[in-house]
Formats: structure tokens, C-alpha cells, sequence
């Protein structure tokens, strides 16, 4: 393939974990994967990935680097196939002493950011009709207890890409949400050096109500850890949700995200005895 034919897709949040390997697997599928990254060092690294990964700044809550890299992309000289949401954080905490600031902070990157960067670059996929695919996680069908910020911004994520797959239909446009289970990304590494952050910053109240909840929380996230399907997983279904001729609206990836799925459709007291079981909360 000449260089100048190859299909570029984009990133978002590549610098490590899901992002990365899915930018790494597609420059090996034959595409120009433009991988987002925030800062120099991020940039060095995804360069190593492979020759046909390009690092691209973009900070999802940035209105001028969204659209600095949608210009990037637009006068590289590549058609754009795809473009990935995959930038996110996740935020913790019992819900009745979250700083609303933390949750703002958790819907400007996983949900804003994802539709701003989606609306930058939706002009070049009109061109190409190409695929609009977003990272989701099967929080996004079941909201878990003390990490309600993030399951709120999945499940509200999931509302975007199932109306944008009504409303981009008719251009042509298919648009995917993958959501997988628990993966092995360095997000675990990132919420075991975060558990002093968050037990400091919580008022003694909240300790004295939720200690024992926040200790089960934590146990529950080792075992899921140690159960997490190996990130590839989700990069191959990216890579199908591309490539495919017909792509599937939602791609629900391991046992555990399609035991939750069947848990999400319960009656309200036995999906929350089901969650409590589970999470063995006190």
C-alpha cells in the first residue's frame, strides 16, 4: 500500500492502556494511527509503537487542540476511516460527599471531550463515510456504587452513540460502542495509587458511614483485576467495528460485562441485592 493511500484512523487517549494498543494493532493492520496524547513524553513513547503510529496533541477538553488536530488530520494527505473515543478517566467516591467539581471533571473528559472531538472530525468522516467508534464500558448498562461518576458519564455515553447512530445514518456514517468488562490497562495501578488521595480528601463523616463499603470497593476492584481480559480483546473488536461491512451498534466484550447486562435488566431490589452480593458490601 502506497503511503499516500493508506486510511488514517484516530485515537483518543493513546498514551497507554487500550488507546495505545488499539493505535498499535491498527498501524500493524495496515492504517496511519494518529494516537492522541497530551504531552511530549506520551508523544515519544506512542512513536515506538510502530512506524505507522503518529502521536497527535489533543486534549479532549481543549476546544483549539480538538480542532488543531482535526486540521492536522484534514491536510495530512490521508483519507480518515475512523475515528476511536477512547479518552477517559474515572472518578470514585461516595456520592453524598463527591465534589460536584470532580463530577463535572469526570463528564468534561468522558463525555463533552468525546462529543467535541467527535463534532471536529464527523466533517471528514462525511467525506469518507466512514466509522465512528466509542469506548464504553458495561458501567455504561450498570451503575456500580462508588464509582457512580463514571458509570453516570458511560451511561451517558451510550445515549450519544445511540442517537448519533440514528441521526448519522442517513450520511452514512456507522457508529459502535464497545463495552467491555474489566481489562487489563494500567487504570488498576492508577485507582490503587489513588486510594490515599480519595480516603484524604474525604470528610470524617464520610468514613464513619463508608469505611467498611469503601474497603469492600477496593477488595472487589484486586479480584476484578485479577479476572480483567487482556486489553487485545478490545482492540480487536475496534478493529471489527472498522472493518466490518455491516459493524454491530454495540460490541459487549467478556463474561463479566454479559452478566451484567442480564443484572441491568433485573427489578430494582434484586439488581441492587444482586450488586451488593457481589461487591460483598456490608
Amino acid at each position: 500500500m502506497s503511503e499516500r493511500r493508506r486510511e488514517a484512523v484516530v485515537v483518543t487517549g493513546a498514551s497507554s492502556g487500550i488507546g495505545a494498543d488499539v493505535a498499535s494493532l491498527l498501524a500493524h493492520q495496515g492504517f496511519l494511527a494518529f494516537a492522541g496524547v497530551r504531552n511530549d513524553a506520551d508523544a515519544a513513547r506512542v512513536a515506538t509503537l510502530h512506524e505507522h503510529v503518529r502521536p497527535l496533541r489533543l486534549d479532549v477538553t481543549d476546544p483549539a487542540s480538538v480542532d488543531e488536530a482535526a486540521q492536522t488530520v484534514a491536510t495530512s494527505g490521508h483519507v480518515l476511516r475512523a475515528l476511536v473515543g477512547n479518552a477517559g478517566v474515572a472518578v470514585a467516591g461516595p456520592l453524598e460527599f463527591l465534589p460536584v467539581d470532580q463530577l463535572r471533571r469526570q463528564f468534561e473528559i468522558n463525555v463533552f471531550g468525546a462529543l467535541a472531538v467527535a463534532q471536529a472530525f464527523l466533517p471528514q468522516l462525511r467525506v469518507s463515510r466512514g466509522r465512528l467508534i466509542f469506548v464504553g464500558s458495561i458501567s455504561g448498562r450498570l451503575s456500580v456504587p462508588f464509582i457512580a461518576p463514571y458509570s453516570a458519564s458511560k451511561f451517558a455515553l451510550r445515549a450519544l452513540a445511540d442517537a448519533m447512530r440514528v441521526e448519522l445514518a442517513p450520511a452514512g456514517i456507522a457508529v459502535s460502542l464497545v463495552e467491555p468488562g474489566s481489562v487489563k490497562t494500567p487504570i488498576w495501578q492508577k485507582g490503587r495509587d489513588a486510594r490515599e488521595a480519595l480516603l484524604a480528601s474525604l470528610p470524617p463523616k464520610a468514613l464513619e458511614y463508608y469505611a467498611r463499603q469503601i474497603d469492600a470497593v477496593f477488595a472487589q476492584t484486586a479480584r476484578e483485576e485479577r479476572a480483567a481480559m487482556p486489553v487485545r480483546d478490545v482492540s480487536r473488536a475496534v478493529l471489527r467495528a472498522i472493518t466490518a461491512r455491516k459493524p454491530k451498534a454495540s460490541y459487549l466484550l467478556g463474561g463479566a460485562a454479559r452478566a451484567g447486562s442480564i443484572v441491568a435488566l433485573l427489578p430494582a431490589a434484586l439488581r441492587d441485592r444482586a450488586l451488593r452480593s457481589s461487591m460483598r458490601l456490608p
